[in-house]
């Protein structure tokens, strides 16, 4: 059965959401205005970039301090949580400013990772907490991957983080501590979305994309392991993109070649490349996440069947979605094509 919202939660969660708004916003115009951002970090265009201007990648210098804070004010007792998100967010500045070989950026992920499950264990067996660190593991760094096309990633925060206030509020076993944190990072997605929507001014960069996956995995872990909600929920709630992400990554395994390297495969660079555009492309994005979201929540108060049912039947949904687009993919690319080779015969 579905939980009644208390007035005085949702308004903690409102005002959370709020400041934490203006203090990412305030903190990426400071950036932008004073000209660190370029300096922190810029994202420059290249081959197999969807942008045509130099960019700053300091996205992550607003979300995640104003979040981490948020989580510790709101709720302390997930302060490790909190810790992990600004011990990556250090670690992937480097790499952004720097760069770092791919072992070492693992490496820290897995530390992050293992540290949280290691005191907070899951009442599984251990071949199930692998698992568990393993599902973590991935959102942490698909997060990185589809922060490639403006306002994508700033949606998916959030649309994906709010879904799990809610859940937090409404759920029969409800934690409001759980869902003020969630609203306070869904409310810094929006300051930070102010300035990454098209035409972006900023993007999240490693220090933001990074973090804020593995806020999404320990958040959704933490909210199972206190019995908010079940376990396929936090894999609904960011389906959309996980989808892509696997998806794209086996193809890319299939052919060999390493998966950590930039390219422009994914669906939604697809679509930009089909003349979507960014802003249509992440509007078509956000539509399908929060359908995913709505059918998630409603599906909270169900029978198991129900919910597994409900699960599977979106899943058929994404994967429609992404066979269209890999039709209309294969088309646009015989269209070039051909029209390569008759540029070359006309010569």
């Amino acid at each position: 059965m579905i939980s009644h919202v208390p007035v005085s939660s949702a308004l903690i969660a409102l005002a959370g959401a709020l400041v934490c708004a203006v203090l990412c916003a305030a903190i990426l115009a400071w950036l932008l205005k004073s000209g660190l951002a370029w300096r922190l970090a810029t994202d420059i265009p290249n081959e197999r970039s969807l942008h045509v201007r130099p960019t700053p990648r300091i996205g992550g210098w607003g979300l995640i301090p104003v979040s981490a804070i948020a989580i510790v004010v709101l709720a302390p007792s997930i302060w490790l949580i909190a810790l992990g998100a600004v011990f990556l967010a250090a670690v992937s500045q480097i790499d952004d400013r720097r760069g770092l070989p791919a072992r070492v950026r693992f490496a820290a992920h897995f530390v992050a990772v293992a540290a949280l499950l290691v005191s907070f264990p899951p009442s599984l067996p251990w071949w199930c907490g692998a698992a568990l660190a393993f599902l973590m593991l991935w959102l942490v760094n698909l997060y990185n991957f589809m922060d490639g096309a403006d306002g994508l990633a700033g949606g998916m925060t959030l649309f994906g983080f709010a879904g799990y206030a809610i859940a937090a509020f409404i759920a029969p076993h409800a934690v409001p501590q759980l869902g003020w944190a969630c609203a306070a990072i869904a409310g810094a997605a929006f300051g930070f979305l102010l300035f990454n929507f098209h035409p972006a001014r900023i993007f999240l960069g490693d220090a933001g994309s990074i973090p804020t996956g593995f806020l999404a995995g320990a958040l959704g872990y933490w909210g199972w392991r206190s019995s908010v909600w079940p376990i396929w929920f936090p894999v609904f709630v960011f389906a959309p993109f996980i989808g892509d992400a696997t998806v794209t990554l086996l193809r890319r395994l299939s052919r060999g070649e390493k998966f950590w390297q930039a390219h422009r495969e994914h669906y939604y660079q697809r679509m930009v490349r089909l003349g979507a555009g960014h802003a249509f492309t992440a509007l078509a994005w956000y539509l399908v996440m929060l359908t995913g979201i709505a059918l998630a929540l409603s599906a909270l108060g169900r029978s198991v069947i129900m919910q597994w049912g409900i699960l599977a039947g979106w899943s058929v949904v994404l994967v429609l979605l992404g066979a269209a687009i890999d039709v209309r993919w294969r088309s646009f690319q015989s269209l070039t094509s051909q029209s390569e080779v008759d540029a070359d015969a006309s010569q």
